[in-house]
């Protein structure tokens, strides 16, 4: 009896045992199990997010990569880290794009994880700023006969007159060498020197200047002693042209005819776009500019042609090059003839800005970056390494050159919503996401 009970005791414990290694394995089993699907699922996961930042890393490169070059259209499976992206860039219009950003880990043939991320960008506004009606360089500011300024006058060289020539605002001529007389200055005149025994020279208000005061009447008061101007720099610089000229190319080029391309009758859209040769338009042709336009040679407006910008840039501006990097020095020049006109684009505070890169004067040449006769109350005429001659009744909302001359009746009248010259694109006008827009879509 003694045994039967212990053979049963013994049978019992080896069955609890089996019964108890069953349920370790079944439990060993879910458990191994689930780790192997946790560990998947971290992978997931990590892949997704690994594909995330790649997605987003892709879009900060697009919005980059516009900003150093308006054409890039996006590229496709570039490696970034342990994965792959793509981009692809769509215009939705002028001023707005649509990146689209996938990222692929580990590649975009077998990946575990795949994520895309979109969002628009659009073009900021350049402000340059345009404090006076007339802003000289090195060059100087030269007036004759009855020429005439409404507006102040910024000069890193001279300021000239030649008949106590009116000039209704104030005068700057900045530097140690800075010169003013033979003006009438409606406002103060500030200079190291004012005055010239052989010509007169009129201030309203009051005078600054640092050494010497000769044959001037100051209707303010006189500040001898004073401290020299700072020079400033001319408002649009090389890099910003060369900017506008690459926007200008990324709209396409023209093609040319004979060394020219004419236009001389009927209606035409012109811009963004590259003319690799002179650009003459005449007689009664209507041309609407929606865009930069960067001619790589000569600038010829004449008859009654008209330029006038498209309704839809706005209060924005926009520029019109004559830049021949192969000749600045005989090429590179605008001429605006007869009874040619230029309009905005129906918003005030919207001006065509003619600019002109040709540099004789700045070289010590005689040649003149503009040839200017009757004109418009858009047009702003800049060269900054040349020299603008005004004559007869030729009338300008501002100009800036190396060197201005003003002859005969030309006036300049400044505008007053020329101070923050807005254009739709630029160095400080870069391409940046627009808020609200982007988006994960898987």
């Amino acid at each position: 009896m003694k045994n039967i009970r212990h053979t049963l005791a013994r049978g019992q414990v080896i069955l609890l045992a089996l019964v108890f290694a069953g349920i370790f394995a079944v439990v060993s089993t879910a458990l191994i199990g689930f780790t192997n699907s946790y560990g998947r699922a971290e992978r997931t996961t990590v892949a997704s997010a690994q594909a995330l930042s790649i997605a987003e890393g892709a879009l900060d490169k697009a919005v980059s990569q516009l900003n150093q070059n308006p054409s890039y259209a996006g590229e496709t499976n570039t490696m970034l880290g342990n994965g792959t992206f793509t981009i692809t860039v769509a215009t939705v219009d002028t001023n707005t794009k649509r990146i689209t950003a996938t990222g692929y880990v580990p590649n975009n043939v077998s990946p575990t994880a795949v994520k895309t991320v979109k969002a628009n960008i659009g073009v900021s506004p350049e402000i340059i700023s345009f404090h006076y009606g007339i802003q000289s360089g090195n060059g100087g500011f030269k007036m004759e006969n009855s020429s005439k300024v409404i507006g102040n006058v910024f000069s890193s060289g001279s300021v000239i007159g030649d008949n106590q020539n009116y000039i209704y605002g104030d005068v700057i001529s900045s530097g140690p060498n800075g010169l003013v007389y033979g003006i009438h200055a409606t406002s103060s005149v500030y200079a190291h020197t004012i005055g010239n025994s052989g010509k007169s020279t009129i201030i309203d208000k009051d005078a600054y200047y640092a050494t010497t005061k000769t044959n001037t009447t100051v209707n303010g008061t006189s500040h001898p002693g004073s401290p020299d101007q700072p020079v400033a720099e001319l408002p649009i610089s090389d890099e910003q042209i060369a900017n506008w000229e690459a926007l200008a190319a990324a709209g396409g080029t023209a093609t040319c005819s004979g060394g020219s391309y004419s236009i001389s009758s009927g209606n035409v859209t012109l811009g963004p776009v590259k003319i690799p040769c002179n650009l003459t338009i005449s007689n009664s042709a209507v041309v609407t500019v929606r865009g930069h336009i960067w001619v790589t040679g000569n600038i010829t407006v004449q008859n009654s042609a008209k330029i006038k910008m498209d309704a839809s840039l706005g209060a924005s501006n926009v520029a019109i090059i004559a830049d021949n990097p192969s000749n600045r020095l005989t090429s590179s020049i605008i001429k605006v003839q007869n009874t040619a006109t230029f309009q905005n684009s129906g918003t005030a505070g919207s001006f065509v800005f003619l600019i002109s890169q040709n540099r004789s004067a700045e070289m010590g040449g005689d040649e003149e970056a503009f040839e200017l006769s009757n004109s418009a109350s858009a047009l702003v005429a800049y060269a900054a390494h040349g020299l603008i001659p005004l004559a007869n009744t030729v009338s300008l909302k501002e100009v800036t050159a190396y060197k201005i001359k003003l002859q005969n009746s030309a006036s300049v009248t400044y505008d007053t919503g020329l101070p923050n010259a807005v254009f739709q694109s630029g160095p400080g006008g870069s391409w940046s996401f627009v808020p609200g827009t982007y988006a994960i879509t898987r």
